[in-house]
């Protein structure tokens, strides 16, 4: 099996159906909101050099890109994504270290953060060196908020003013880096608790 994860490029054009494809039956599958992308913005990412894909024998096999907001403060990544093909195989962790480091090289002064539902996620955020924080520490560009109106919880974000929602916010503030920057200790229970009690509030009837 012959792993290659890559800066994606415009040879890799052709995947972009499939990449959108992939994300939109991951969420409707798990039951959890995400914003919906299309081809050409996909493409686009992959025409400014901000996006990793993995291909696997040269077929598509996961993928994710960068976004930066208020000129640069802020990157975030997103559209993380493992084909079903090559799942339980780390490939997630693998995409997202990379895309990370590439982010960090790429954009230095920023600080790098995201919004997830997915304990998987929060998991490989941890062990990168994030930490769970409040959405106002995170950018307060309104392009980065809208960008969530296809979730299936928009409603949810809206009704708080863009300030709480069943996603949990993670930062890395690349300025509290050290040579052997110390990981947040991650605790899928109380984690998991947490995302119970938001749904309980938040979905409630």
């Amino acid at each position: 099996m012959n792993i290659s994860i890559v800066v994606a490029q415009e040879e890799h054009y052709k995947y972009s159906q499939e990449i959108c494809e992939t994300i939109e039956l991951s969420a409707l599958l798990r039951g959890t909101g995400i914003a919906k992308r299309t081809p050409e913005y996909i493409q686009k990412k992959m025409e400014t050099r901000d996006a990793m894909i993995a291909l696997i024998d040269g077929k598509f096999a996961g993928f994710c890109y960068i976004e930066s907001w208020q000129h640069g403060k802020f990157v975030a990544h997103s559209g993380l994504i493992v084909h079903p093909d090559f799942r339980n195989l780390g490939l997630a962790k693998k995409i997202k270290s990379k895309v990370f480091d590439y982010s960090l090289e790429k954009y230095p002064d920023a600080k790098v953060f995201g919004i997830t539902t997915g304990l998987a996620v929060m998991k490989i955020n941890s062990d990168l060196g994030y930490k769970p924080v409040p959405f106002s520490e995170l950018t307060t560009d309104p392009s980065f908020w809208n960008g969530c109106q296809t979730c299936t919880n928009f409603e949810i974000l809206k009704s708080k003013e863009n300030k709480m929602c069943l996603c949990t916010g993670m930062l890395y503030d690349p300025k509290e880096k050290v040579k052997d920057p110390p990981k947040h200790p991650f605790n899928v229970k109380v984690l998991n608790r947490l995302k119970k009690i938001k749904e309980a509030l938040f979905l409630k009837k």
